[in-house]
């Protein structure tokens, strides 16, 4: 447990002054670094967090959300909380609320819940569409959730599910470079949007990878793999992507280089792939990746580690900002095992959330001023705190999450659900509750919180939105 250290000010001024008087007196140095450590002995510690009784609350918060949801927006993708409606993506829902929130209810224990939804989405979900979807957000939310659920419930249909969507999803990776598309009509395999970005790109191989090695067509893997390495392959001189890149030329169109909105997952899936698959590839991709990031985008202001903006072929920083997104990356820093810079970034990360008590979208750390005061409910930091805590046994990643579920409940929860601010500065409120809030933000909170033994990190890698892949078939 973390202690609160005190120093005692007058025997430390006295220490000081010697310290002062005698230049390099080894005496005075030693008294100040002894009474610099001392305990109080006033002052009480830091309470130990009650590990169950918040994940009692959280488990609590999650089931509000649903119940919201199921009541105001059921067979829809998102709940609107405020105005007690729904909102469907396309002109067809396509459940993202239920496929996304699958796991979640499976870990948390609601297994009649769980079971219910998982027998809506055999008997009501079809994706004989005449709709141009998104891929990448299709992905990550309904292949991933499918193939999560499909491993944690065993029901077959949940498979059947993603192997058909995988192959409505496939005409995207038909350009000349690999790069895929961005959309794709789920009925007639048309395909549209020439510019993407590296997270779109790059972030599908864990859930392409998996439906591969679950129905053995070794197809989806490797137009995933292609287009993750398609974007590697283009990076500049000096290791870094860029922003956004045609993908029937291979041509940047925006060079500016970060780890955040656009960008930040390809790095996340880099790691990743290697974790999950034994993909030496994906390794070699990541380390030269990382050390890029390193000496050109990590920026030391006033003690702390920050990640800006720089251009990707010259290295110059273009922007000193980070915000809720980037807050991903101490956990992608943690998984690698490079503990102390995940640390650091994540006191950045929450010195940013507690300046107003909820974290804004883009925050600029050298003036201090918040650029995009937008909040939608992310998950990312909270993320980050669980691999830290689990990395490090630390109890500061408990207090740290805990001070982060009291804001999150105190300015978000609605009547009927979880609502976004339009402005994390008033607080003022937004009718929006996107399928994440229930399949990442509550479940990273619960597992901070939940006995180890509830998942264990050490045999699944999850993806983007938090689904659970089991690593079976990961080489050694």
């Amino acid at each position: 447990m973390n202690r609160i250290i005190r120093i005692a000010f007058p025997e430390i001024l006295i220490a000081l002054v010697l310290l002062s008087a005698t230049g390099e007196s080894t005496l005075a140095k030693d008294r100040v670094r002894e009474l610099g450590a001392r305990p109080t002995m006033n002052k009480p510690a830091v309470p130990e967090i009650d590990r169950e009784r918040v994940a009692d609350q959280v488990r609590e918060e999650f089931r509000h959300a649903w119940d919201g949801y199921t009541k105001y927006a059921w067979g829809h993708d998102d709940l609107k909380p405020l105005s007690k409606s729904y909102h469907d993506w396309y002109s067809e829902p396509l459940l993202m609320t239920p496929v996304d929130s699958l796991d979640t209810l499976v870990l948390m224990g609601f297994d009649d819940e769980a079971k219910k939804t998982a027998d809506y989405i055999a008997k009501n979900l079809s994706f004989d569409k005449d709709i141009s979807v998104q891929n990448f957000e299709i992905t990550i939310r309904l292949l991933g959730g499918l193939l999560s659920g499909y491993q944690m419930t065993g029901d077959k249909r949940l498979l059947a599910l993603a192997e058909d969507l995988g192959k409505r999803l496939l005409p995207v990776f038909g350009s000349k470079t690999g790069i895929p598309y961005r959309y794709v009509n789920l009925r007639t395999g048309a395909v549209k949007g020439d510019v993407t970005n590296p997270a779109e790109a790059g972030t599908l191989l864990i859930e392409f990878g998996t439906l591969s090695k679950l129905t053995g067509d070794p197809v989806y893997y490797d137009k995933a793999k292609r287009a993750l390495t398609a974007v590697f392959e283009r990076r500049s001189k000096i290791g870094l992507i860029g922003t956004n890149i045609n993908v029937e030329t291979g041509e940047w169109t925006n060079t500016g280089s970060h780890i955040s909105a656009e960008i930040d997952s390809y790095y996340e899936y880099l790691l990743k792939c290697w974790k999950l698959f034994g993909d030496e590839d994906c390794r070699k991709m990541w380390e030269a990746s990382i050390s890029a990031i390193n000496r050109n985008l990590a920026d030391d202001v006033d003690g702390r580690i920050w990640y800006g903006h720089a251009d990707m072929d010259t290295g110059k920083r273009t922007a000193t900002t980070f915000g809720a997104l980037d807050a991903f990356f101490p956990a992608v820093l943690a998984l690698s095992g490079d503990l102390d810079r995940a640390k650091r970034l994540q006191e950045s990360s929450f010195t940013m959330w507690n300046k107003y008590g909820i974290e804004p979208e883009v925050y600029n750390y050298v003036t201090g001023e918040v650029e995009h005061a937008g909040y939608p409910l992310r998950p990312e930091i909270v993320e980050s705190a669980y691999y830290l805590r689990r990395m490090t046994g630390d109890t500061r990643y408990l207090e740290m999450g805990e001070k982060i579920f009291e804001d999150f409940r105190r300015y978000c929860r609605t009547e009927a659900g979880y609502a976004s601010l339009k402005s994390v500065i008033t607080k003022e409120r937004s009718d929006t509750m996107q399928s994440f809030v229930l399949a990442e933000t509550f479940k990273y909170f619960f597992l901070l919180f939940a006995p180890d033994e509830t998942l264990d990190l050490e045999k699944v890698v999850f993806n983007t939105e938090a689904h659970p892949i089991k690593a079976s078939w990961r080489k050694n």
